[in-house]
């Protein structure tokens, strides 16, 4: 047989073109490479609470999730997260209707995107935003449409107007990011009253990332769009284990909706993973159940290391966006003489031994994100001191 040695089209399908290997594995890679401290990748470099780890064990042991779990998730996980979120927000949710267990956040995006999105569906996303986004968008045939959150005295901000002017009537559904990553912003009650107005006004679906939702500081209150005004019918809350309880390897994320909603997301999650994480699923469920003071103990640990490379970014000449959730810290090189994210990322492990993530991948508009750079600070307090200081060398 002649061996092909041209093609008509493309090896990756053309929705996928644009997206080549994520700047987290890039970013990564010159870490181990360089021996530098890793300050890109958001994940925590410590297990998360003994007796949940130890709850998995157990499971793994009794044999509860070794083999399929049923497909909407085990049933004391979703009767934990219908506990969880009436006991946090008093949303009354039904155990087996209304919530689905999925393989991490990313998955539960996947999925209501692919389940809720077709092709000439305009989807609104508040620019910078995380990279799946834009993949599972394109997958749908989705025309994703940006709405860029601003500089804005020392905080990035929601331009409610840009909004509004956003929608048109192919605007299918809203993909909304609160506590947002990477720019640490929480949409207050007002701003998320205003965008609940308009989802009504227009009829549009909303899909709510809510995976930080127990990482906010100071006097930030997070907000499920889910509890306004007509929006509990409409809105799919997506939550998940790996942020509060930092055991992001075990990928154990939900959805929550109205029964309408989760079976459309179901009917596309259960051709993506069908089920995952078994074992996992049980030790989650102990973990949701753990009393109010973990909670309050785990922010103030988080806000504590915040303050700590918040102020090391300062000292060091960064022009710092102090985050009011998440665990991240956005920067701007431009008082370093920088204005390249890219280039500086790329040559920060070399002349400093740290990571971090160019803020740029995150925007459609790459120049509205070129001098932005992320660190995260979900790390060890002697790390964040170690990278505090070689960051001295700028």
């Amino acid at each position: 047989m002649t061996p092909m040695t041209s093609r008509t089209r493309p090896l990756l399908n053309r929705r996928l073109a644009e997206f080549g290997t994520t700047i987290f594995a890039e970013m990564s890679a010159l870490a181990v490479s360089t021996g530098a401290i890793n300050l890109g990748q958001g994940f925590p470099d410590t297990d998360g609470p003994e007796q949940v780890r130890e709850a998995a064990v157990r499971a793994l042991r009794d044999g509860r999730g070794n083999q399929y779990p049923p497909g909407p998730g085990v049933p004391e996980l979703r009767t934990a997260i219908v506990d969880h979120q009436k006991r946090r927000y008093g949303i009354e949710l039904d155990t087996d209707r209304e919530v689905l267990v999925t393989a991490g956040a990313t998955e539960a995006i996947a999925a209501s995107l692919l389940a809720l999105v077709e092709p000439g569906d305009e989807v609104i996303a508040f620019e910078p935003y995380y990279d799946s986004y834009a993949a599972s968008i394109a997958l749908a045939g989705g025309t994703r449409v940006p709405v860029t959150l601003r500089p804005d005295a020392g905080a990035f901000r929601l331009d409610l107007d840009e909004l509004r002017a956003a929608v048109t009537p192919r605007t299918r559904l809203l993909l909304v990011n609160t506590p947002h990553n990477p720019t640490g912003t929480v949409l207050t009650r007002a701003e998320l009253t205003a965008i609940a107005e308009l989802a009504f006004e227009r009829d549009l679906l909303v899909v709510t990332d809510e995976v930080y939702e127990h990482l906010t500081y100071d006097d930030a209150e997070h907000v499920p769009l889910a509890t306004l005004p007509g929006m509990r019918e409409r809105t799919v809350t997506i939550g998940s284990a790996g942020k509060t309880f930092s055991f992001t390897g075990w990928k154990v994320g939900w959805v929550t909706s109205s029964p309408e909603l989760v079976t459309a997301v179901r009917s596309a999650k259960q051709f993506l993973t069908y089920v995952s994480a078994g074992p996992f699923q049980y030790a989650v469920a102990e973990a949701l159940a753990l009393p109010d003071s973990y909670f309050s103990d785990f922010r103030a640990e988080m806000t504590a290391k915040r303050d700590l490379l918040a102020a090391g970014l300062t000292d060091a000449g960064f022009g710092v966006f102090r985050p009011q959730g998440t665990y991240f810290v956005t920067t701007d090189i431009r008082p370093l003489g920088f204005d390249d994210g890219f280039a500086f990322c790329r040559a920060l492990p070399e002349r400093c031994g740290v990571v971090a993530i160019p803020n740029a991948v995150f925007y459609d508009d790459r120049e509205a994100g070129a001098p932005f750079v992320r660190f995260a600070f979900c790390k060890r307090k002697s790390v964040l001191a170690d990278a505090v200081g070689r960051l001295k060398a700028l």
